[in-house]
């Protein structure tokens, strides 16, 4: 590619790298040596260490909240990634925030992501070889986020090798010089350096690989996230900072001024049927690919500017991938590019890109999953069958790509996200992408404060505020947990790694084995270290109200194996009939909605045991 330039653009191209870089690196902001404490957190210490003892106030406190609270100031539509950042931004400036959502939070897009906290080397690529200093920015603006991901969800977010396998000698210096460009951009920002490895050296860091005309690698890094845990969590740390948060409500009718200014909305509570009645200074639209639904409670005339596209992941064993570094095809077979990655466990892959009706649960298209087994077989070694029938999950998340509606060519996407404000004072948030959720919440926040004339206490400070369970969580912390509790290891890595210091409060739940050892936590899938006392504690801590918010979004089975997590079914929905109180009908009703759920996560209509019986 580099040959091709003229000398003129290797010219501007050498300057608009080096200047650019050096640019971002000395303006870049720098964040203050300590974190920003949160105010009325209490600690106790439990054994050696330190846990939060806020405890979240109950699903029917949040409902009475929302009925009594005169005005909010804001009311934000949408649990995903950008509402709940929203709505923590917002809360963290001392602003009286109220969210809701309709199904669960990160029930949607947000949980069904390919797990990256990136800055984007498509867009590097652009930004070099088209000079486009906007892509270049997105870029920057994404590095910058990704670090901050990092350290403010040090248990849920992590640093990740990601290999590009090299099969033509041309290619070592291209991909070589384009990562290095990626650290570059990273400024003091970046995570560990990218690195070159000899044809030997990438197979024994990735043995599956195709040694066929391997030339060597480059290994460059990225980070990594447990999305819909990340979202959970969130949503948690916003209502510790006093917002008042609410799933399964959907809203069914904005509420207008004698000026026709939006100022509230009608609620529904979809697990009892009431209805609220919730009055704001400003509403603001959340939702990610229902956007334009909301956009049409505003005005029914208006345009839609969501043009949602599919993207299909699915999940292999653990045996298709090492457990540290993943991969990168960055020229699939129609010049798509595809990631295949270690995740919880197993071996993810993905993503597909193509357009797509919106849908609350989407189903991956066979010949989607096919495509991507097909990409992923032509990296393996022919020792590796790539089969259909090792396929454990597969689904697929709608991405939200958005049109500018005050664009002269409304036809063209926009490259990152939109922010824009109806007659009626509706503001709405569109696009982006997780690792920037929080940018995106600021600008939000920002827009909202001028145009709803709000008075916050605080200026933004999420840049340095860790979400609940980060304060006081280390990398050793699981050895505590075993000590104290007598877990496996696995169970307590997991516990750890998914809830942080929150995990001495939930492992205050009795869960006792029965055995001798290990003591605590009865696993709810042999292979999986999900474990019993999850499942009541996602009920009192997490606002989990049906089988599906614990299957998909407290735990993640559903998302890593559908048939393990119906055989896990009837134990959780049983867990839950106790803490909840639910008769004999509600469980058969949890047990047919999630099961219909599962069929849209890759579950066979005739689930392998019962092929294997057959057989």
């Amino acid at each position: 590619m580099w040959s091709r330039f003229s000398r003129t653009q290797k010219i501007l191209s050498t300057s608009f790298i080096v200047g650019g870089s050096a640019y971002y690196y000395y303006n870049q902001p720098r964040r203050p040596p300590y974190p920003i404490l949160r105010p009325h957190t209490v600690y106790a210490e439990q054994g050696a260490h330190q846990t939060s003892t806020w405890r979240s106030p109950s699903r029917q406190t949040e409902l009475d909240k929302l009925k009594s609270t005169p005005e909010y100031d804001l009311l934000i539509i949408g649990g995903g990634a950008t509402g709940s950042g929203i709505a923590l931004d917002a809360s963290a400036r001392g602003l009286n925030v109220a969210l809701v959502e309709r199904d669960d939070f990160g029930s949607g897009t947000s949980s069904r992501s390919t797990k990256l906290v990136h800055g984007g080397v498509r867009y590097l690529q652009k930004a070099i070889t088209e000079l486009d200093y906007e892509q270049y920015k997105l870029v920057v603006e994404a590095l910058h986020e990704r670090k901050i991901f990092i350290e403010n969800a040090p248990f849920l977010a992590n640093e990740l090798p990601i290999m590009l396998p090299v099969y033509q000698w041309w290619q070592l210096p291209y991909f070589w010089i384009g990562c290095k460009l990626y650290d570059l951009f990273a400024g003091k920002e970046a995570l560990e350096s990218s690195y070159f490895l000899t044809k030997s050296k990438a197979l024994e860091a990735f043995p599956m690989l195709k040694d066929d005309q391997l030339v060597g690698a480059i290994v460059y890094y990225d980070g990594q996230q447990n999305d819909a845990r990340m979202n959970v969590t969130l949503a948690l740390t916003a209502a510790e900072h006093g917002a008042t948060i609410s799933n399964h409500c959907e809203v069914v009718e904005l509420l207008k001024d004698k000026h026709g200014h939006i100022k509230g909305a009608k609620v529904k509570d979809n697990m009892t049927g009431d209805l609220l009645t919730v009055r704001a200074k400003g509403v603001i639209n959340a939702t990610g690919p229902f956007t334009d639904g909301v956009r049409k409670m505003d005005n029914t005339e208006l345009k839609n500017i969501v043009a949602p596209s599919s993207g299909v992941h699915i999940v292999l064993p653990d045996y298709y991938s090492p457990r540290n570094m993943g991969l990168l095809d960055p020229a699939t077979s129609d010049g798509r590019v595809i990631f295949f990655l270690p995740w919880e466990g197993n071996t993810l892959a993905g993503t597909t890109d193509s357009p797509t009706n919106v849908t609350a649960n989407p189903v991956p298209k066979e010949d989607e999953i096919e495509w991507i087994l097909q990409e992923v077989a032509h990296y393996l070694s022919p020792d590796v069958q790539v089969r259909r029938s090792d396929v454990l999950a597969a689904w697929s998340g709608i991405r939200p790509l958005v049109r500018d509606p005050h664009a002269i060519r409304t036809e063209s996407l926009v490259r990152n996200h939109l922010i824009s404000i109806s007659q009626n004072k509706l503001l709405t948030i569109a696009g982006g992408k997780w690792t920037t959720y929080r940018a995106m919440a600021e600008e939000a926040v920002d827009a909202a404060i001028k145009e709803y004339d709000l008075k916050p206490k605080n200026k933004c400070q999420t840049e340095y505020i860790k979400v609940i369970g980060g304060d006081t969580y280390s990398k050793t912390m699981f050895i505590g947990l075993i000590q104290h509790f007598g877990m496996d290891t696995q169970v307590a890595q997991h516990l750890a790694n998914s809830y942080g210091s929150r995990s001495w409060l939930l492992a205050n739940i009795d869960d006792p084995t029965n055995i001798h050892f290990p003591t605590y936590g009865k696993r709810l899938s042999p292979n999986y270290p999900y474990i019993e006392s999850e499942v009541r504690y996602a009920v009192r801590e997490e606002y989990a109200c049906t089988a599906v918010d614990v299957l998909a979004r407290r735990t993640r089975l559903a998302f890593l194996n559908a048939e393990a997590a119906l055989e896990a079914l009837p134990k959780i929905i049983a867990l839950m009939a106790e803490e909840l109180n639910w008769d004999n009908a509600r469980q058969e009703k949890e047990f047919i909605q999630a099961t219909n759920f599962l069929y849209t996560m890759g579950l066979s209509k005739t689930p392998a045991s019962k092929k294997n019986a057959d057989k």
